[in-house]
């Protein structure tokens, strides 16, 4: 009975696996990261007699604790691109910005963060509710929340609501795909938003601070 030698199937094994494998090559792509951080027009120094503010850990609405850039589709869907995203999570940078935004308004002797042991007259619990471009509307578009609140002076006391706010920003959104462009734009939005929830927030407060 003849013999078959199992060798020359062994040795072109590897060459048919080999071949069953290979994928088509893909052009490798970069993620790109931008920052958020609008920067106010002019900064003030505290005035006198003005109160310290508690900032605390800013919430986002669902969708948000996600880096990628959103956009706002025709058919009223909200994507995210994969391969533009901001430095961090939009409600850590946002709360940075705030704190630094209401830092530097003029209006607050501090911005304190949980934790410290600075007793602060107003507390402010913040919410992003909206950062996105919309591209058939030619805009971007941020939505910021807040509850101010006072602390009672005495231990054991009710803290008082004084006002819940609400404020949006929108910035126009030049023509193109470029990432770079929404991400400014969305600056620029949230600058706006940060200037509004500011003037509620000075309109809510108790006279004389």
């Amino acid at each position: 009975m003849p013999r078959f030698s199992r060798r020359p199937l062994l040795l072109a094994l590897p060459l048919l696996l080999a071949g069953c494998s290979v994928l088509p090559e893909r052009p490798y792509r970069e993620v790109r990261r931008f920052a958020l951080a609008p920067e106010r027009p002019a900064p003030q120094p505290p005035m006198p007699g003005r109160p310290a503010l508690l900032l605390r850990s800013m919430r986002a609405a669902p969708g948000l604790d996600q880096r990628g850039l959103r956009s706002l589709g025709a058919d009223g869907q909200v994507t995210q691109d994969f391969w533009a995203e901001w430095a961090a999570p939009p409600a850590e940078l946002v709360e940075e910005a705030m704190r630094h935004w209401l830092a530097t308004s003029g209006q607050f002797a501090t911005i304190t963060a949980p934790g410290s042991r600075l007793r602060a007259g107003l507390v402010l619990e913040a919410e992003l509710l909206r950062l996105q471009v919309e591209p058939g509307a030619r805009r971007a578009r941020a939505t910021l929340a807040g509850l101010l609140l006072r602390e009672a002076p005495e231990s054991g006391a009710a803290t008082q609501i004084l006002g819940q706010l609400q404020a949006e920003g929108q910035a126009p959104l030049p023509p193109g795909d470029d990432p770079a462009l929404a991400a400014a734009a969305m600056n620029a939005a949230l600058g706006r938003a940060l200037a509004g929830l500011e003037e509620r927030i000075v309109a809510a407060m108790p006279r004389g601070g």
